[in-house]
């Protein structure tokens, strides 16, 4: 094995640990920001914080394994109507996923699109 290889297994290691900070940061702001969007989106309600951190989790992980294997953005601003249709279906289908997470049609589309707002005033990545 020469330098090379070396240099490039320590690479793939650092890719492999910033993909798991990476996750564990957009659960963090994901829960801020849906708890922001649940509070001001009519059609959308989380019963506890427990149900808020699953949700967080949940949707940090589909956006995560959606931007992974199809290569698109959910950030509804961040895409254009792409990111905000991927958004939308996202936190709909959380509701199915996460119990005490309640969302309609409509609070899943006018929750996408506060979710992008504030995306653009919160430091960091949304969804």
């Amino acid at each position: 094995m020469d330098n090379n290889d070396k240099n490039r297994e320590r690479t793939d290691n650092r890719t492999r640990d910033w993909d798991i900070g990476e996750i564990l940061i957009r659960i963090l702001v994901t829960a801020i920001v849906v708890g922001i969007a649940a509070f001001l989106t009519p059609g959308f309600s989380i019963n506890n914080l427990w149900s808020l951190i699953l949700a967080a989790v949940v949707i940090a992980l589909l956006d995560y394994l959606i931007q992974k294997f199809t290569g698109v953005n959910a950030t509804p601003f961040g895409r254009g109507i792409t990111g905000f249709i991927v958004a939308a279906i996202i936190l709909y289908a959380t509701k199915f996923i996460v119990p005490g997470f309640n969302i309609s049609v409509w609070g899943a589309i006018i929750g996408a699109l506060v979710i992008g707002i504030i995306d653009v005033i919160i430091p960091g990545r949304a969804m």
